[in-house]
């Protein structure tokens, strides 16, 4: 019988009902150091992750599209360039600093008029039902303690014919390169966090979150379970990272 009383916290179980907060004082702490850490972590290959996912998007002019786990923004800057004036952009999160860097970012870059902000749960979004033309989740869905409730609010809110993308780490399709992202991500990044963020716990965790996500055909089972079809992945930089879609028909 499954324990629903916990749930994990990178390798570590915890009550699920601490899993938010803890989750929550993780980004606390690496907001302001969030997208230096980013560019680090990758060596800027994150930015190509996040094209390919918006292009793949096929969003147009009008679109509403909300950008769930949104952070500093990213997504939604790109996002917020394609559906025009006529269109509008949700960039939602969870964690109140990250929106707020968000929210700075975004008007720094002149993206004021077709961009909305919301202190938002995946787990049960505040929104009415047929509402999205896309929803898009970035490198958010492996911190999400309830992942099968935050899909099917997530299938809720987008309108009939509309399209989920889930941009997340995943798992690597050849075992050697498996090997090295694995002693990179727990014998390096650790380092890298405590020297640039001052918070190598924080990125220990982060590492050990992407352990513990679903691999890339469990997830593709749990979207169909939500209700979404012609699911399909696209693996990027040999399974480091993938890109889940799914239509609500």
């Amino acid at each position: 019988m499954v324990d629903k009383t916990t749930t994990h916290f990178g390798f570590k179980d915890v009550p699920v009902a601490e899993k938010v907060t803890k989750v929550r004082e993780v980004f606390d702490s690496v907001a302001p150091s969030y997208d230096i850490m980013n560019d680090l972590m990758s060596m800027g290959v994150h930015r190509l992750w996040k094209r390919f996912t918006v292009e793949i998007a096929n969003v147009k002019p009008g679109h509403v599209v909300l950008d769930l786990a949104g952070g500093t923004g990213d997504l939604s800057a790109l996002f917020a360039k394609r559906v025009g004036k006529t269109g509008k952009v949700v960039l939602a999160d969870i964690n109140e600093a990250m929106l707020r860097v968000g929210r700075d970012r975004m008007i720094d870059k002149g993206h004021i008029s077709n961009i909305a902000y919301n202190l938002a749960n995946a787990e049960c979004l505040p929104y009415a039902s047929n509402q999205f033309d896309r929803v898009c989740i970035g490198f958010g869905l492996r911190n999400v303690t309830d992942k099968e409730a935050a899909l099917r609010s997530m299938f809720d809110v987008l309108k009939p014919g509309g399209r989920l993308l889930i941009l997340e780490f995943s798992k690597p399709t050849n075992p050697l390169l498996d090997k090295i992202y694995d002693a990179y991500s727990f014998k390096l990044l650790p380092k890298i966090g405590e020297l640039v963020a001052k918070d190598g716990d924080s990125y220990q965790y982060l590492a050990e979150s992407i352990r513990m996500h679903p691999d890339q055909s469990t997830l593709k089972g749990m979207m169909e379970e939500a209700g979404f079809e012609r699911c399909q992945v696209n693996n990027l930089t040999g399974g480091i990272v993938a890109v889940h879609t799914g239509y609500k028909l």
